[in-house]
């Protein structure tokens, strides 16, 4: 559903999407990049994009971080951490303390 807010992009494959928020993140690319197995592939894409930036690749990783750390990050919001929290568990992890 597009409103005034949403204007028109274009990115650099030249995959045309609307967007309201200053985020140049293409839904396309996202999808096209999406990993097909490993942590990263069962989060949303503004969160595996937000990890990713800041070098967040591992669960190990992640691990080293509180969540309150996590949540600073812009483009993760409360809903991804019950998933992350899954995924540490069952590997053993969890957030930093």
């Amino acid at each position: 559903m597009l409103t005034e807010k949403n204007s028109l992009r274009v990115c650099e494959k030249g995959h045309e999407y609307y967007k309201s928020s200053d985020c140049p993140s293409c839904p396309t690319c996202d999808k096209e990049n999406k990993p097909k197995s490993g942590f990263l592939s069962k989060l949303s894409s503004p969160a595996r994009n937000a990890l990713v930036h800041e070098g967040i690749d591992t669960l190990q990783k992640l691990s080293e971080y509180t969540e309150k750390e996590i949540l600073k990050i812009h483009g993760i919001g409360p809903a991804s951490l019950p998933t992350m929290r899954t995924l540490l568990k069952e590997k053993g992890l969890s957030f930093k303390e």
